[in-house]
């Protein structure tokens, strides 16, 4: 046994080095979306562009080999979606508060996040969650995923009067994305590794060849980090209105991340007695993360949803996020390089999808449904809340609102039906906190 495969314990994960490199390149190419995302959302705000981006990748990396090292979990952590949209457009140009303000928020949820930790309440939080709610948010999230992949695949498009609709079967996004997808599945279904990477390079070679893709070069310095680094203002925030901020940001984390963290243990394997071990590992370090990156000038990091493709792929231990984190540091110096590999296609409506990549969100969706079997739908009492939580995390396009309705619902309906002794006390708690949240939300 080498010091590689004793650290993060391979042969015991069932794993190997190739395999985990090879699903920590998979996960980086269907997250790698954040690195372009970022600077555009946080430049709304009035952030230097160049340093989000090198903010983002310092950042996204740090929390990865955290992650990696410390929990040994294959679990990438990058700035959330949904975070930044929240930092920038309501924090920032609809509060009024400035950028550095809003990082200066980010910091505090941070630390509050980390305080929690320590105390060792998040653990207990997710050993309160009720086993048929746990597999419901793996299987909502599957959904959700899926979702993701299919829009950004060109396959679903928006529709005023439905929401959405099926876009242009027959268009050049679409037959990419389909092709590396079936890619995916037909050397799935044989058991062959790799599959999901195959099906990668087969989308990117086929974008290529069809015009969607274009070479963008292959290296460039990385921009500047002075712009927003310790630029954190942190003078005058002791008033109602930004820690009502703070909490949100505690509260969109902690839902987030807990969602994400039971659906991708459960899909790799890694729940034991209906418990994550070492949960409180990997919850420390998105709290560093969360405080190192709004030191650097990025909104809250967190475990990425996207990491269920890199388990699809095999991927079982640290190692894994370890690999995510040394490609977020090469991006700096490649990112013309990944802009090629990940290149966004305009569709008519101005809207921009990633074909090259979808075809894995898709095929993960999938695999991650699988939870649904280990649901006790005989008692309707514990079915009917998971069934809340799993239609209403895509539905609302939100893994925290199909969390938090999931965790609501439960707890009333077994009431209701004199179930009480179910209820976990912690759980009491969560609920009472959550309607008071929906009671007050505008």
């Amino acid at each position: 046994m080498g010091p590689v495969d004793k650290f993060f314990a391979l042969s015991g994960n069932g794993t190997d080095i190739r395999t985990e490199l090879s699903a920590g390149l998979a996960t980086f190419l269907t997250m790698s979306y954040i690195i372009f995302v970022q600077p555009a959302v946080l430049g709304a705000a009035g952030m230097d562009k160049g340093a989000v981006f090198t903010a983002t990748c310092l950042a996204s990396a740090l929390a990865c080999v955290i992650m990696g090292l410390y929990a040994n979990y294959p679990i990438a952590q990058a700035p959330l979606m949904g975070e930044n949209f929240f930092f920038a457009y309501t924090v920032v140009l609809s509060m009024g508060y400035s950028w550095e303000k809003a990082l200066a928020l980010v910091f505090i949820s941070g630390l509050a996040f980390l305080t929690l930790t320590l105390s060792r309440l998040r653990e207990k939080l997710v050993d309160a969650v009720p086993e048929n709610i746990k597999y419901a948010i793996a299987a909502g999230i599957g959904l959700f995923v899926a979702l993701i992949g299919f829009k950004e695949a060109g396959l679903i498009i928006a529709c005023p009067a439905t929401l959405v609709k099926l876009g242009r079967i027959a268009s050049a996004p679409v037959l990419v994305a389909m092709a590396g997808l079936t890619t995916m599945a037909a050397l799935s279904a044989k058991n062959i590794k790799g599959a999901v990477l195959a099906g990668i390079f087969v989308s990117a070679i086929l974008a290529y060849a069809s015009g969607l893709s274009k070479y963008a070069g292959f290296v460039s310095v990385p921009p500047s980090l002075a712009p927003t680094l310790f630029k954190l203002d942190l003078r005058g925030l002791m008033t109602p209105d930004a820690m009502a901020v703070v909490l949100i940001f505690l509260f969109m984390s902690l839902f987030d991340t807990l969602g994400t963290l039971l659906g991708v243990g459960v899909q790799a394997g890694l729940m034991k007695n209906g418990r994550l071990e070492r949960v409180s590992k990997a919850l420390v370090s998105d709290a560093i993360a969360t405080t190192a990156g709004a030191i650097m000038g990025t909104s809250t990091v967190s475990s990425y949803i996207e990491s269920s493709t890199g388990v699809a792929q095999g991927g079982r231990t640290g190692l894994t996020a370890v690999t995510v984190g040394v490609l977020f540091l090469l991006s700096l110096f490649f990112s013309p390089l990944v802009a090629s590999v990940n290149s966004a296609v305009q569709l008519a409506d101005g809207s921009l999808i990633h074909p090259v990549t979808a075809p894995a969100l898709i095929l993960v969706g999938a695999l991650m449904m699988n939870a649904v079997r280990r649901i006790d739908w005989e008692d309707l009492s514990s079915a009917i809340p998971a069934f809340i939580t799993l239609v209403l995390i895509p539905f609302t396009f939100n893994i925290a609102d199909g969390i938090a309705f999931g965790f609501m619902s439960y707890v009333l309906i077994k009431t209701l039906s004199g179930r009480v002794r179910d209820i976990q006390p912690l759980l009491w708690v969560i609920s009472f906190l959550l309607v008071l949240r929906y009671a007050f939300l505008k």
